[in-house]
């Protein structure tokens, strides 16, 4: 048989953990050894070390390490050592075990991110804490920006958000490339208890915006999260009617995003006026939830008082914008509200809208001639 097809059995018995089968396969052939010891798998490139880290084998790790003297900082395609892998996956022995003997803390895979950064993706503390004690740096940035924090933030684990601030005070004092914050993501991934660990001991000003204008208080809203949101107002004296870069309030976020509750929450209980105009187009909510052929959600605009013969600065209203995407029940229900008496919507701009033979019956059945 081949050395190469030898090879092939390799990474699953590294996988599954079997050391004594591998042990076996590796006296099979001569020279086999020397062979794997550099060998790249896949094609993700992994050498047989990334397969033991990623899936948890200390002794099959112990032996690549030990026996066949393998490289810990060998690297994948993707540039991730086997500390990545031990990291990502949260297998604390693996991870002690490269530490000791000798593994590069702060090595970088692709887009630069750590092992530390890796860590962050999962709630196992005790990782983290392992990394930062044999030096792992919290402060360095991938590239996008995002230091392990950021990460962090985003998994929504309030202990390690306060172990992070224990070891690195300042670490909240951080911006992505496109000057998002810690509390962006976490108000955005709806992670309410590091939010509020963030209002507590951190110092962001209230409505800080990132480069396309959106503040934490928008995220909380277009994603859903009204516990947030709420927080925010209370504790961070958000403003519910800023408005992002191109115009557009948290009440057209929600319309674009089908956000009803938040809708609900913003007219109702903050008294938000539900015709709003948004960008220099003058675009209410009702034509960003018709544009979309969000139906439940024109029902609930219309429901809290949207006007449905409201124009934009185009003369467009809600029905054009819902012929435009053919969304043949958003259509329906507007003309059920009573738009058919706009007077323009007879007019050439509606017939080279209206395509779809559903929307044809739609209109003859309203008595209007398109």
């Amino acid at each position: 048989m081949a050395e190469g097809e030898l090879q092939k059995p390799l990474p699953r018995l590294v996988q599954e953990g079997k050391l004594a089968l591998l042990q076996e396969e590796m006296k099979n052939v001569e020279d086999l050894i020397k062979d794997v010891k550099r060998k790249h798998f896949g094609r993700s490139g992994d050498t047989l070390l990334h397969y033991a880290a990623r899936n948890g084998h200390l002794s099959v790790l112990r032996y690549l390490v030990e026996v066949l003297e393998m490289d810990l900082e060998l690297f994948n395609n993707d540039y991730k050592r086997p500390l990545h892998e031990a990291a990502s996956m949260g297998h604390q022995d693996c991870l002690l075990y490269l530490l000791d003997r000798g593994a590069a803390v702060d090595c970088l895979k692709k887009s630069d991110w750590t092992p530390l950064m890796m860590a962050c993706t999962r709630r196992k503390l005790e990782v983290i804490q392992d990394l930062v004690q044999h030096g792992a740096n919290p402060l360095l940035k991938n590239k996008d920006g995002w230091n392990c924090f950021h990460i962090a933030c985003r998994e929504g684990d309030p202990g390690v958000i306060q172990y992070l601030l224990d070891v690195s005070p300042n670490i909240w004092v951080t911006e992505s490339k496109i000057k998002r914050t810690p509390l962006h993501t976490a108000a955005m991934h709806g992670c309410l208890e590091v939010v509020q660990v963030l209002l507590e001991r951190c110092h962001y000003e209230p409505d800080s915006a990132d480069k396309c204008g959106v503040t934490p208080f928008m995220d909380a809203i277009q994603n859903g999260h009204l516990d947030i949101a709420q927080l925010l107002l209370d504790k961070h004296k958000a403003d519910q009617s800023t408005t992002d870069a191109l115009g557009t309030q948290p009440l057209h976020q929600a319309a674009v995003t089908a956000q009803d509750d938040a809708l609900r929450f913003l007219v109702s209980d903050l008294s938000v006026d539900v015709n709003a105009r948004a960008t220099s187009l003058q675009l209410t909510a009702l034509h960003y939830a018709a544009k979309e052929g969000h139906a439940g959600t024109v029902k609930t605009l219309l429901f809290l008082g949207a006007d449905v013969n409201a124009k934009d600065g185009k003369n467009r209203t809600a029905l054009h914008m819902a012929c435009a995407g053919q969304h043949a029940t958003c259509v329906q229900i507007l003309l059920q509200a009573g738009l058919q008496d706009s007077p323009d919507i007879t007019g050439t701009h509606a017939r080279q809208l209206v395509r779809k033979s559903s929307l044809l019956q739609l209109f003859k059945e309203a008595d209007i001639s398109v």
